[in-house]
């Protein structure tokens, strides 16, 4: 055991990332001036047989536990706090809110290298710009080799030079003009400048509306939402609006739903602004995020693009947090400390003093509802920018109709004529794999999980059964395991089937598809991206990742296969996320000159979702949901929390929730509704058997108030010990 001083008996009261919502108290390392430590260093402590990085949050003179029972902690890791009062404040605020362990909310600010313990020391990166020679040669020069052309303007126009971190996407190029000596290499300090280099493009009134009411708000707190149909120039707004605030100094955090569309945005921010430009997502390594956290930390980086984790890092000079496409499911995280940061942005905005803006062709219902209740600023871009046109709708009635593995007859005439003008056609379905399920003609055995209440899914390609909820995979089957003798067939439609019978139709034309199986090998989605930009692809195929961000000026024909499955969702969610893939996939379609169409096939043409959202619009959809939430007392109008348990025992899931019950009805006033306890939607997971309850409440205090009481009493249960359970504040979906 470390030395420790125990001079004036100080405590350090440290946060340690474990599943229980209290501080640890421990004496100061030996040789530690206590009196200098402040809160927001990392500590290094010992918890049971191993060390722990926690961290400080004060320094106090008594403890609850006897000093001769009190370990020391091992060392002091900073000598400067990571984390200022005010993110300290709000990582305090998100635990409580959240009802997560503080230790676990706390680590959920650092990159995982901060998390191990190693030093916050901001490494030097190399940089690299034009050599003199390198200024001097036209990018038409490199019409060849178009990823050096593209680079070479990339440098040209920022005039300045560019990370390694930055330039990742165009690491073979980079090489080359380095071999060419059209590019130099050298040490760069950590820093950069807070210059903006490229002229804004001219904006119509609406997007110069949008952008002198944010800019009004700078220096003070205020949520904007920006509600722009597709295609409507919000990322300039953004852009104009960021340049005013670098001018003044100050630090942005732009927030995006989707790893996908960082790299996309991350060059159109290098082209028009000379700062130092960090990106954080979960495809980085962990010296990359470690990098990118500690550059904006120490104030080196003047804006950072970040999927949800990037919301809690520091900034010395806040000016203004944005997220894009706010309506996205993917801003809630969904396992562990399940924060909203879209929520969670609003609070950390007003706590600084900073406006926050959201933006959204679908804004959530949540969002809507504030801007009724004068709590957001409502911007609206109603039309697309430049000389685009919103797309057509035709909905194709596909009952009793000839089909082609999902295609119809008008669809493919469609697909034809589009091919024909030399103009792109995208096709849309969000089920990935071959087939949903492998069927028995004769006997209509099914393919099924063995630890899943689910399908294994067909993947042709690499002759697979594989389960798309725990990962478990075996080899595609020639004979039926339970007649022996019947055929096996394919039932069900994905991605990978809709591409073979494509390729098939149109065999002459290039096929992409855009899903999780075909983008996983690092820089594939950015060279199907560059090759669809470039005219090189004629159908582009894909999943949900297709409807978010991508601006495709080639695409004229957007088709979605299948809505049906969407229209009846067991989850209250369902018609509001059916309703945004719609228009968001809706918005690839005639983004550029040539005007766009967009075809929905379906067996339900008079449903009331359908004919509201093409007749009216999103936002009289988004009305009449909210009416229809309003009567039934659910979000925004109500308030939730659900508790999920899952174990290997069908019966120990139920023991624990009846227990759970019990303590509510002794805590409860009754204002706090109880639905349940019931099995979720899918009962058996990854081999566990899964139950939830839901508490409901049409006033919110009442419900944390509840919660406050519960979980204490929760985490004495008996019964809690059999299983793992897990409470969702405001959950999103209720599987």
């Amino acid at each position: 055991m470390p030395n420790c001083d125990t001079s004036g008996n100080l405590i350090l009261k440290v946060a340690v990332p474990v599943p229980l919502d209290r501080l640890f108290d421990y004496l100061p390392p030996f040789g530690v001036n206590v009196s200098e430590l402040q809160a927001g260093v990392r500590v290094l402590v010992p918890f049971g047989k191993r060390q722990q990085v926690g961290i400080l949050l004060a320094v106090a003179d008594n403890s609850s536990v006897r000093m001769d029972k009190l370990k020391p902690a091992t060392a002091v890791l900073d000598t400067q706090p990571l984390l200022a009062d005010t993110d300290i404040q709000l990582l305090r605020w998100a635990s409580r809110y959240y009802h997560h362990p503080i230790g676990e909310v706390l680590a959920a600010a650092f990159p995982v290298a901060l998390r191990q313990g190693r030093p916050a020391l901001l490494q030097h990166q190399p940089c690299f710009g034009l050599s003199p020679q390198g200024r001097l040669v036209s990018p038409e020069q490199l019409r060849r080799a178009p990823k050096q052309q593209a680079l070479l303007a990339l440098l040209q126009s920022t005039g300045s030079a560019m990370t390694a971190a930055a330039l990742s996407a165009y690491k073979p190029a980079l090489k080359a003009l380095l071999d060419k000596g059209l590019v130099t290499a050298h040490e760069s300090a950590p820093g950069g400048g807070l210059a903006v280099t490229k002229t804004a493009l001219p904006a119509n009134p609406d997007q110069q509306a949008a952008i002198d009411a944010v800019i009004a708000n700078l220096g003070h707190f205020a949520v904007s939402l920006l509600e722009g149909v597709t295609g409507s120039g919000k990322t300039e707004v953004y852009m104009q609006i960021i340049a005013e605030v670098l001018a003044q100094g100050k630090q942005v955090l732009v927030l995006l739903p989707e790893i996908s569309l960082t790299p996309q945005l991350e060059q159109r921010f290098l082209k028009r602004f000379a700062v130092n430009l960090v990106s954080t997502h979960s495809k980085l390594t962990d010296n990359q995020r470690l990098h990118a956290w500690l550059s904006m930390q120490q104030g080196h980086a003047a804006i950072m693009l970040g999927t949800r984790s990037a919301l809690f890092t520091p900034m010395p000079r806040p000016g203004l947090i944005i997220l894009d496409e706010e309506h996205d499911s993917s801003f809630k995280q969904q396992e562990g400390f399940r924060f909203s940061a879209r929520d969670v942005a609003i609070a950390r905005a007003k706590g600084l003093g900073i406006p926050v803006l959201l933006g959204s062709a679908t804004p959530s219902l949540e969002s809507m509802a504030n801007v009724a209740q004068h709590r957001y600023q409502l911007l609206h871009l109603p039309n697309r920018a430049g000389n685009a046109t919103a797309p057509s709708f035709q909905l194709l009635d596909i009952r009793n109709k000839r089909m082609q593995a999902g295609l119809s007859e008008p669809l493919l005439a469609e697909i034809q004529a589009t091919l024909a003008k030399k103009q792109q056609a995208l096709i849309f379905l969000n089920r990935r794999g071959y087939a949903p399920v492998q069927i028995c003609h004769g006997c209509g055995w099914v393919s099924r999980c063995r630890r899943c209440d689910a399908n294994l899914v067909i993947h042709a390609a690499d002759r697979l059964l594989r389960c798309h909820h725990c990962g478990s995979e075996q080899s595609l089957l020639k004979q039926c395991p339970a007649c022996k003798t019947g055929e096996l067939q394919a039932l069900g439609l994905g991605t990978e089937r809709i591409e073979q019978t494509l390729a098939s139709l149109f065999p002459d034309k290039v096929v992409v598809r855009l899903d999780r199986d075909t983008t996983q090998r690092k820089g594939s989605l950015e060279q199907y991206l560059e090759q669809i930009h470039d005219g090189g692809v004629n159908i582009i195929l894909g999943t949900q990742m297709l409807a978010k961000g991508h601006h495709f000026p080639g695409v004229t024909l957007v088709a979605i296969l299948d809505i049906d499955s969407g229209l009846f969702s067991i989850d209250y969610h369902g018609s509001e996320r059916l309703a945004q893939l719609i228009v968001q996939v809706a918005g690839r379609a005639g983004r550029a000159d040539q005007p766009g169409k967009v075809v929905l096939q379906t067996r339900h043409p008079q449903h009331p979702l359908l004919e509201t959202l093409l007749s009216k619009g999103y936002r009289a959809f988004a009305q009449s949901a909210l009416q229809e939430r309003r009567q039934a007392g659910l979000p925004p109008f109500g308030h939730q929390a659900l508790l999920r348990v899952q174990a290997g025992k069908a019966e120990e899931p139920q023991q624990f929730l009846q227990a759970v019950c019990r303590k509510i009805s002794e805590l409860n006033p009754g204002k706090v509704q109880v639905l349940g306890p019931v099995t979720a939607p899918m009962a058996r997971r990854a081999g566990l058997f899964r139950y939830q309850l839901l508490l409901q409440s049409p006033q919110r205090k009442e419900l944390h108030q509840l919660l406050d009481n519960l979980l204490p009493a929760i985490y004495a249960l008996k019964e809690a010990k059999k299983v793992r359970w897990s409470l969702d504040v405001d959950p999103v979906d209720l599987y």
